[in-house]
């Protein structure tokens, strides 16, 4: 069986280091290419010494059009900016594009969907299996309790991630709102960045916090007079969102086009 031959966007950054290192290990995957933006310092160098290994003899290139030309697959840890112009390439080229970016706008979002026509996309808030199985989780418990439970999600990440709430806390609040067969626009409620929101009456409140290098804790809780519930995740360190894409490769590299998370993936929906 031919190996599935996989891009990596966003190469030298902190995960596109880590899935490099794993597409670079894993005997069913072959690294073909590695995106940086126009003029970043790293174009021109050897993946593998970006890495901290060896030489592998293939460069960092800002060449998008060649890479995605020869690939099956595309990693995507971005941008929203540049996710959305790789979607177009990947529709293009027919690949399977993994997206593991987060912060998109709704405009964004649609086109995504359009290219999702023509690409397979595998698209997630966060790509552990833990997560996943806490959405599960968090949607079965707001589908059995009722309005007299207040619903608070609360995440911290390192101080360097820019938006906010996270992907995942939106993921976990969608949720709640699907446990409930409610609009989540109308539900959701965000609070400025470390500053923890009060429980509000048929509303989802997001608290948002940013401090040193966390990874990133996530935390839904189900809140009435009489007793609390809580469900929670905690990142220990990024393997957990490197292991989910590729598996995500793995299994959207045979399928049809369509945009799917990583629920479909890990067989939860």
């Amino acid at each position: 069986m031919s190996k599935i031959k996989v891009v990596v966007t966003g190469a030298s950054g902190r995960m596109g280091k880590e899935i490099i290192k794993k597409v670079l290990s894993d005997k069913k995957l072959k690294l073909i290419g590695a995106i940086e933006n126009n003029n970043h310092p790293t174009i021109g160098k050897d993946v593998g010494l970006i890495v901290k290994k060896k030489k592998v003899g293939l460069r960092i290139t800002d060449s998008i059009l060649e890479s995605f030309a020869m690939a099956d697959a595309v990693i995507d840890f971005t941008t929203p900016k540049a996710t959305v112009e790789h979607a177009k390439y990947a529709a293009q080229a027919r690949l399977a594009h993994v997206i593991g970016t987060t912060g998109f706008n709704k405009n964004q979002l649609l086109k995504i969907k359009y290219a999702a026509q023509h690409a397979t996309i595998i698209k997630s808030g966060n790509m552990s299996l833990g997560v996943n199985l806490i959405e599960a989780l968090t949607k079965i418990a707001s589908s059995k309790l009722d309005e007299a439970f207040f619903i608070n999600v609360n995440e911290t990440h390192h101080k360097h991630k820019v938006d906010a709430p996270s992907g995942t806390a939106l993921m976990l609040g969608n949720a709640a709102a699907l446990g409930k067969k409610k609009n989540f626009d109308k539900l959701k409620k965000i609070t400025s960045i470390n500053k923890r929101g009060k429980e509000t009456k048929n509303k989802i409140v997001f608290s948002s916090f940013r401090k040193g290098e966390v990874i990133g804790d996530h935390e839904i809780t189900f809140m009435s007079q009489n007793e609390t519930i809580k469900i929670s995740h905690k990142a220990m360190n990024r393997g957990i969102f490197v292991d989910g894409a590729i598996q995500a490769v793995k299994w959207g590299h045979n399928q049809e086009p369509g945009l799917y998370s990583m629920s479909d993936v890990l067989g939860l929906n």
